[in-house]
Formats: structure tokens, sequence, C-alpha cells
């Protein structure tokens, strides 16, 4: 797999988490809350390096493009090498990445409350990351699918030479 291939989708994969981590916070009240665990990692982060923790608006800020950045590197590690196996390496990914923020935040010292108060909160932590696994391979998949068609169209009778040699070498 290309590695625009392999970052396209972990950025896609992403977003859809962070999106779809959104409009439930707003919607539900039982939904997790990792805008409130990504601003407490952050602050804590400050803090323990002399850093002036800024005002929530500048926090919340801070913590989602920490989010976009860090999921995106990690679905696209995720996604990449070879493509045989890429649905089920999102899924893994996913679910790995939503059983860790359900299980590591108390370890880490924040409030582990935000992601795993209750069996539907845990429920829904691990199913958004699960998501975001999925999209990330599915877009990482159909990427790489589009710059194979882009060099079939570039140089169409590679195609027919490649079938024609596998068809009589067998």
């Amino acid at each position: 797999m290309k590695l625009i291939s392999s970052i396209g989708g972990g950025l896609a994969g992403a977003c859809a988490l962070t999106i779809l981590h959104e409009i439930l916070r707003r919607i539900d009240p039982e939904a997790p809350r990792m805008d409130l665990l990504g601003k407490q990692a952050v602050a804590k982060g400050l803090n323990k390096t002399d850093n002036r923790v800024p005002d929530e608006e500048s926090l919340y800020q801070i913590a989602m493009v920490g989010d976009i950045i860090s999921n995106t590197i990690y679905y696209g590690l995720g996604v990449a090498g070879k493509k045989k196996y890429i649905m089920p390496k999102g899924a893994l990914i996913g679910l790995t990445a939503g059983l860790g923020a359900v299980f590591l935040p108390k370890s880490l010292g924040l409030n582990p409350d935000y992601s795993s108060r209750t069996l539907k909160r845990k429920a829904l932590t691990t199913g958004l990351y699960l998501i975001g696994g999925l999209v990330a391979s599915a877009v990482a998949k159909r990427l790489e699918g589009k710059s194979k068609i882009k060099s079939i169209k570039e140089k169409p009778f590679d195609l027919i030479s490649y079938n024609r040699n596998t068809f009589l070498n067998g």
C-alpha cells in the first residue's frame, strides 16, 4: 500500500471518529466524553512541563488537533502494508484503540469516567473507535484502487500484457 493511501485512510478514520463523537456527545448524555479526556491529558502534560494551561476553548482546540493528528498516525500505520487483509486490520486496530480508550485512562492518571462510567459508555467508546478503523481501511483501500486505475489509464497495455502473461505462464 502506498504511503499516501495509508495517510488518507488514517485521516478519514480519525475524522469519522471525531465527527461521530462530537455529534453523539451533543445528543446523548451517556455518550463518551473523549473531548474532556483529551483536555485533561493536555492540561496534565502542560502542568508536568511547567507550562501555562490555556483557557477552556484553547484547551479544547489543542485537544482536538492532537486527537486528529494522533489518530491519523495510528490508523494510518494500522492500515499500511499489504492490502490483502486491510478490512480485518482496520477492525482490529479500531477495536484495540477502543479498548485502550476504555481501560487506559485510569492507568494514565486520567478520569476513567469519561470513557467507561457505564456499560453503554464503554460500548459506545469501543464502537466509535471501531468505526474509525473500518473507515480508515475502506478509504485506504479505495485510494489504493484509484492510484492503480490512474496507472492503468496512463499505460493501458500493461494490464493486457500482464493478464496475457499470467494466463500463458500460469
